[in-house]
């Protein structure tokens, strides 16, 4: 074994101790990448991710967003929570079915995955220095302008599914991705080819159909950009196809065959948090902003603040409105009349399109 050879067999069984699946490494020429990247902004399918766009092909060009950088090591870290169970993709469909019950992405039940992931990256960076001396980093996730998924393709994650996320055949696709951009090389690790075949699960169930063509999303129908990184209103034709989501979709995922590999994490940090699993919305829309910053202390959904809680929560009700009994519609009815006259005129248009639904 070659140097290159030993350091990566000794950071994987680092990675794997600090609860990382797999690790890979790849080079820094990502040019085959631009074109797609520049024709998917080209044609505004990033929606109002405007930072997309400012940051240029830095995205695509690790050596110049860090100079220096001559290697990509991945990182893979699966999320699942420790006790989930085997059924865990039927179970979570099932709560699609339960208009009252609100629907949390399953990432974003636990703590925010940005510090866990890029704080144990740094802790793998420390070993790292042990054994091949002082060096230059940076690490990521999700943080920076970086092309997470085609990095991670392109080192033996997994390929790129028909829904654009990374898809192994021993995990599924329910893990985070992080990134070491180091200045000193690595022997890259072999890609992985796609298993897929004629499979369109993922495109027929989503239920705004932003999956436009296989890999290709327009985040501006994506049910987790409208709940998260959209700001303002959502889109009144859109607003009957989120059913009971407020925080993120799975749709996807929990459709995709693979999946039933996915890796349960070791990190507590994951596990899901009370508050916000199988919940009612009328419970929900209930908290007021001290309540929603407490409840949600530490985790991803503090990205979005109370008011877009609230708007994503008064879209759901009004769906379940459509399909409640009358007993039923008379308690969503009062949850959403008691935020008629909220402050915040976002809020207020998503309320009064949800009472309008009967």
């Amino acid at each position: 074994m070659n140097d290159s050879s030993q350091w990566i067999h000794q950071i994987r069984a680092w990675a794997h101790e600090l609860g990382f699946s797999h690790i890979g490494v790849s080079g820094v020429d990502l040019s085959s990448a631009e074109p797609q990247f520049l024709q998917w902004l080209a044609n505004g399918y990033h929606g109002d991710l405007h930072y997309m766009e400012r940051h240029g092909l830095k995205r695509t060009r690790p050596a110049e967003l860090v100079p220096g950088t001559v290697s990509v090591i991945t990182a893979r870290m699966p999320y699942l929570p420790r006790d989930t169970a085997p059924d865990w993709q039927e179970r979570e469909r099932a709560r699609l079915s339960r208009p009252d019950e609100a629907v949390v992405s399953l990432y974003a039940r636990g703590r925010d995955y940005h510090k866990v992931v890029r704080g144990r990256l740094q802790k793998l960076c420390d070993r790292i220095e042990e054994l091949v001396g002082p060096f230059g980093h940076r690490v990521f996730s999700d943080s920076a302008p970086v092309l997470e998924k085609e990095l991670a393709s392109r080192s033996g994650q997994g390929w790129r599914g028909k829904h654009s996320l990374v898809l192994s055949r021993d995990a599924g696709s329910m893990f985070f991705l992080g990134e070491i951009y180091v200045d000193f090389a690595l022997e890259p690790t072999e890609p992985v080819s796609a298993h897929c075949g004629t499979c369109t699960a993922c495109i027929d169930v989503c239920p705004t159909q932003a999956i436009i063509a296989p890999g290709v999303v327009d985040a501006r129908r994506c049910i987790s950009y409208l709940t998260i990184e959209n700001h303002g209103p959502i889109p009144e034709e859109l607003r009957p196809l989120m059913g009971n989501h407020i925080y993120g979709c799975d749709d996807c995922q929990t459709i995709c065959p693979w999946n039933k590999y996915a890796q349960t994490t070791e990190i507590p940090d994951f596990d899901e948090r009370s508050p916000l699993v199988g919940r009612q919305l009328v419970d929900l829309f209930a908290w007021d902003e001290e309540t929603f910053l407490k409840r949600t202390e530490g985790g991803p959904i503090r990205r979005i603040n109370h008011e877009r809680w609230l708007r994503n929560i008064a879209v759901a009700l009004g769906n379940a409105l459509r399909e409640a009994d009358d007993e039923q519609a008379q308690v969503l009815r009062a949850a959403l009349q008691s935020r008629a006259d909220h402050e915040s005129p976002l809020v207020r248009e998503h309320v009064a399109w949800a009472l309008a639904q009967r």
